[in-house]
């Protein structure tokens, strides 16, 4: 696919970190209504539920691991019963609250841990630990990639071993085939990084040098040594028969009998595979060439590295998608059981019941590298599977699954697609339409099947019966995007209504088995939106992040801001988590925020890195501050503290100023200017009057700049 659309301007893989985003020197600033968020700042609560995955990276994006340094010796005097191997966010097994929420950003946490029994008071600490092993582990990309460029030294070491972290087809993942060399469960441990371990291998303590406690620790030395092992393949430039040797002095004294197989096995791929072809990263500028003067470039398959997909490399090829017809793959279809299933469990802990109606965008990029997990995840709340053709695993059908297997009630799915998976999968619409009058035609009871439910009381409130079952929409024919970018840039809206009234007007078009060229329906889709409960997005890889690009905050951030003004409550938002598709997690966005927030966004480690770039580097940290801003506006997912610490790294650090100045000076006007509307609208609700001021005096500093960079030329 080389075409593109620049009004759905959707992430890619090969695409997400071109952001044509700029700062124009003559940006206006609007004095205008301002957006009170009240509400919202009532609740300043650092979560302290995280999920235990790790961040990928683009295959063409040097990791970076951050230190886990935290002492679990001292933080962990305690016993856990039977309840503590709780998953990601320990929401479905604790009964107990640490929030903290409004006590804490009064200062008064103490009391607070005051009225926790010794028993939450543990949970408390467990969580925290592995919340902090999450962020400290978490990869996140060095900089930008540099077109042909190949990466040597300890970023090739760190680029191999975020594409060994997963199972690669039969080629095992290097960290869990360390793991199993010590008999240990690396997905287990995953799962609760902060419990305590009592069993350790005496071994992995020694190669440690250090005391290890927690299932935190012992990941951390695995990781460590897998580090160790491809550095030293490096050493002997990444030889296979340096292999056997390589290992021998990672693991000293190792006992012959020891499974070193699974080891072996992953590091010949890499010496013979991975590091070939992310050496032939060259021909991204070869190849370009070729197709310059018009002559042919070779094909390769599309997907993310990370994802358990080195084989896909190397990169500079004219890449293919996939078979449409065979989506949703097997595959995919047991990840997206997986989503819905924790998307149910993560509404039930949060409400005490399930969900009738829930709302997910889908796009087209996604649909391609994962081979439709999306799709199968709506078909799994439906409580509809895929039908496959035995000889070709393409999907011929759809059929119910009987309530008696399902084991809960079906779920009504309402879908907003982007312009993209409109025109690549037409085939997909009309089999998710298929989906939906399966779960509608079900003689069920309507407590065990709301979609029905629904249906039904619609026809009673004199809806039509064809569009009642409208669940299906997407942008007019031959329109891309959501709008709401237009609304935040010209600084053009006052509240959720005015974003509310753009989602309706650019995604009120159903599609249907009926009317695959689509037809308006903007009634029928405010109707549908002012009932949701949830709003969902899928996320498959770590090669980017929510605050990459401005399509997270206007397909996410944008439906959620509609359901709330159509129906006078926050409704949930979910982020689904599929970087690892063995196991699926969903979080709240306001976790997604603090975590990208904490690994990336303020990490001097990436703004380093990023600053490599002079001003394209500059470019990208003013759009990440625009995009945690559109995603605060639309979603409400940003905190006080937050908006202090970016204030702080991005425009009132003087090294980064000085950045700036040489680099990129609209760049920092830019981001001074929507620091202040977010305090103008009262997003930022109670900023130090000290860092309004210095904003203000940097903007008027910058404006002085530009001013006089005009004059010069």
């Amino acid at each position: 696919h080389h075409h593109s659309h620049s009004e759905d301007d959707e992430v890619s893989e090969d695409d997400s970190h071109s952001h044509h985003h700029s700062h124009s020197e003559d940006k206006p600033s609007h004095d205008h209504d301002h957006h009170n968020h009240s509400d919202k700042r009532g609740e300043e609560r650092n979560e302290i539920s995280g999920s235990h995955n790790k961040y990928s990276h683009g295959e063409q994006s040097n990791e970076i691991v951050e230190d886990c340094s935290h002492d679990h010796n001292q933080s962990h005097h305690h016993s856990h019963s039977e309840d503590s191997d709780e998953a990601e966010d320990h929401s479905d097994s604790h009964d107990h609250n640490h929030s903290g929420d409004k006590d804490a950003k009064e200062g008064r946490f103490e009391s607070v841990l005051a009225k926790m029994d010794g028993k939450d008071f543990a949970h408390l600490i467990e969580d925290m630990d592995g919340y902090l092993c999450e962020l400290a582990g978490a990869q996140i990309r060095d900089g930008l990639h540099v077109l042909g460029g190949v990466p040597d030294g300890e970023k090739m070491v760190d680029m191999l071993q975020a594409l060994t972290r997963l199972n690669n087809l039969d080629v095992p993942s290097l960290r869990e085939a360390i793991a199993t060399m010590f008999g240990l469960d690396a997905p287990e441990l995953l799962l609760n990084q902060g419990a305590r371990l009592s069993d350790i291998p005496p071994m992995l303590t020694r190669l440690a040098d250090r005391p290890l406690a927690t299932a935190g620790d012992v990941i951390e030395t695995i990781d460590d040594l897998v580090k160790h092992l491809l550095a030293l393949l490096d050493e002997q430039d990444f030889d296979v028969a340096a292999i056997p040797t390589t290992i021998a002095n990672t693991f000293p004294g190792l006992d012959e009998s020891a499974e070193t197989s699974n080891i072996k096995a992953t590091l010949d791929f890499v010496c013979s595979n991975i590091v070939p072809n992310l050496k032939d990263t060259t021909l991204e500028i070869t190849n370009l060439l070729h197709a310059l003067n018009g002559q042919f470039v070779p094909a390769g398959p599309s997907g993310s590295p990370t994802r358990g997909m080195a084989h896909l490399l190397p990169t500079g090829r004219n890449f293919y998608a996939c078979d449409p017809q065979a989506l949703p793959s097997m595959a995919a279809w047991e990840v997206g059981q997986g989503l819905a299933t924790e998307i149910i469990k993560r509404y039930l802990a949060d409400t005490g019941g399930h969900p009738e109606h829930v709302a997910i965008s889908v796009w087209g990029t996604a649909a391609m590298r994962t081979h439709g997990d999306d799709i199968a995840q709506i078909f799994a709340l439906l409580g509809v599977r895929p039908i496959w053709q035995k000889e070709n695993h393409r999907v011929t059908g759809v059929e119910l699954i009987p309530l008696s297997e399902l084991g809960r009630p079906r779920i009504d799915v309402t879908i907003r697609i982007s312009g993209f998976f409109r025109d690549a999968f037409p085939h997909l619409i009309v089999s998710l339409d298929d989906a939906v009058n399966l779960a509608i035609n079900a003689d069920e009871p309507l407590d065990q099947n709301f979609i029905r439910k629904h249906y039904l009381e619609d026809i009673a409130n004199d809806q039509n019966e064809e569009s009642a079952r409208y669940r299906v929409f997407g942008c007019p024919p031959g329109a891309y995007g959501i709008g709401i970018l237009d609304l935040i840039e010209a600084q053009n809206w006052k509240d959720e209504s005015d974003f509310a009234k753009c989602y309706i007007n650019w995604g009120g078009y159903a599609y249907s088995g009926s009317s695959p060229e689509g037809i308006e329906a903007k009634t029928e889709f405010t109707h549908r939106l002012s009932t949701v409960e949830v709003a969902i997005h899928n996320q498959d890889d770590r090669e980017h992040d929510i605050f990459d690009s401005d399509d997270y905050f206007q397909f996410h951030g944008g439906m959620i801001a509609t359901i709330k003004a159509l129906s006078g409550k926050q409704p949930k938002g979910y982020f689904g988590d599929t970087q690892n598709p063995a196991a699926p997690k969903v979080r709240d966005i306001k976790e997604e925020t603090l975590r990208v927030y904490r690994t990336r966004v303020v990490n001097p480690k990436w703004l380093d890195s990023i600053k490599q770039h002079g001003y394209k580097g500059a470019s990208e940290m003013a759009a990440t501050v625009d995009y945690l801003f559109g995603f605060d506006a639309t979603a409400d997912v940003v905190q006080d503290f937050m908006y202090e610490q970016v204030a702080q790294s991005y425009a009132l650090d003087k090294s980064a100023q000085e950045f700036y100045e040489q680099s990129n000076p609209w760049a920092l006007r830019g981001i001074s200017e929507r620091l202040l509307e977010a305090a103008q609208r009262g997003m930022w609700a109670n900023p130090d009057p000290d860092t309004l001021k210095a904003l203000k005096q940097t903007l008027l500093q910058s404006d002085a700049t530009l001013e006089g960079r005009s004059e010069l030329s």
